[in-house]
């Protein structure tokens, strides 16, 4: 029954007047060419793997992990041209699909098509943060050095930048020494138009790059007095507030930042950023963030409540982990490995077990949710369904140690449960041969 099942999830069949002989057939022909395909890609006979995946699109042409795995196998012939026309069909019919625009990102960037390769990593860094050094990458190829510097400032601001991108920093801080007014001439300007914002901010970004912090929170109050309306002032200001542990100044000048139709997404991102440090010092300040999502809602390409789910994953606070995670709208496959993790962790089976199972819908060939699945439903004392996901997911572990274990022993479990004796011996041993590798 879950044989049949599974293979549904990779093809859509109107069931109508047809005959369920007809139905099973067409099944096994879609099901027997698709695992030819992944036989074939894994033991690289590209030309067999791209014949039979060709006779699956015969199935279903609209189907975007057929396109997706056709572009895999283009690619790795190096056939450019077939390879970004199949990703370029996978996303187009599935467009947030992070792995659907790697696949373009890597023709476009293996044909040093950079500026297409941009397009398609501008998207990908709001699924992916470790994507921001391969744009800034990107951005230095085609002299873009002031997106290159823009993404670098992010990227410094949230942490400590790798030798590549202090490099890029300094190419870009000597290209452009001089181009700038100095400190000095920021003031005079200042006093001569007391009026001009720009200014304000130069001078800010100008003490803050030489750590004269005191200076820079003064020129910050300065903007705020002198143009009170200065949404920007408040970006310097929350940072400054923070630093001084002003709960209340820090929270009005984050609301301030992030209601503000004339800041940056990418600023805010960063203000938010700041803030959520600031109120896990600050619980009660949680609030304030649950408070401020709604701002974010109208950001394509961004989904706030996963990004907030995956900040709390990694501070091990899984609690609010769990709860913004499940809030999100994002259907990825990061944010859906996190969610079953923190599931699992915390026992949660059942919750495992029905999530994974309805993820199987959406991501047909990985692995690891028919393990999710399985895992939950041996711990529910479903031996039966757990056995039967096993089955279905093991073809899908490559090249993955770890997984394969893990589904080994899950056997183990479902072959003790169900008295099956050979099926133990079979997975003990192939769980001894991984651990003695």
């Amino acid at each position: 029954m879950y044989k049949i099942i599974a293979f549904l999830f990779l093809f859509q069949i109107s069931f109508g007047q047809i005959n369920p002989e007809e139905v099973e057939t067409a099944e096994n022909e879609f099901e027997t060419n698709f695992f030819d395909a992944l036989k074939e890609k894994a033991i690289e006979n590209y030309d067999k793997a791209i014949i039979a995946l060709q006779k699956c699109l015969l199935k279903e042409p609209a189907n975007p992990e057929i396109h997706y795995q056709l572009g895999v196998n283009y690619l790795a012939q190096k056939k450019y041209v077939e390879a970004e026309n199949a990703f370029q069909k996978a996303v187009d019919l599935e467009p947030k699909q992070l792995w659907y625009l790697n696949g373009l990102y890597d023709v476009h960037y293996q044909t040093k098509a950079y500026e297409k390769a941009i397009v398609i990593v501008e998207k990908l860094v709001t699924f992916d943060a470790n994507m921001k050094e391969d744009l800034v990458s990107l951005y230095m190829n085609t002299q873009q050095f002031d997106k290159a510097k823009i993404v670098i400032n992010d990227i410094e601001s949230k942490g400590t930048l790798t030798k590549a991108m202090e490099s890029y920093q300094m190419q870009i801080q000597s290209m452009q020494k001089g181009n700038k007014p100095n400190s000095n001439d920021l003031v005079e300007a200042i006093k001569s138009n007391p009026k001009a914002e720009q200014n304000y901010i130069d001078l800010i970004y100008a003490y803050s790059v030489n750590n004269q912090e005191d200076k820079a929170f003064e020129t910050a109050l300065m903007l705020e007095k002198e143009l009170p309306n200065s949404d920007l002032a408040h970006v310097s200001l929350v940072k400054f507030h923070i630093q001084a542990n002003d709960i209340s100044k820090a929270t009005d000048s984050y609301k301030r930042v992030i209601k503000s139709s004339k800041i940056d997404f990418k600023i805010k991102q960063r203000v938010l950023n700041e803030y959520l440090i600031f109120a896990i010092k600050n619980p009660q300040l949680l609030v304030e963030i649950d408070n401020s999502i709604s701002y974010f809602d109208n950001n394509v390409g961004m989904d706030v409540n996963k990004e907030l789910g995956k900040f709390f994953y990694n501070k091990n606070n899984f609690e609010l982990a769990q709860k913004y995670i499940e809030k999100s709208n994002s259907n990825d496959i990061e944010a859906i490995d996190l969610l079953l993790n923190i599931y699992d962790f915390n026992k949660q089976f059942e919750k495992m077990a029905k999530k994974s199972e309805e993820y199987i819908d959406l991501f047909p060939t990985k692995a690891n949710l028919y393990y999710y699945a399985a895992k939950g439903n041996n711990n529910l004392k479903n031996f039966k369904k757990a056995k039967d996901f096993l089955e279905m997911g093991i073809d899908y572990v490559i090249d993955d140690p770890i997984l394969e274990a893990g589904f080994c022993k899950q056997f183990i479990i479902c072959a003790d449960a169900l008295s099956d004796l050979k099926m133990k011996q079979t997975y003990q041993k192939k769980l001894d041969a991984i651990s003695n590798k």
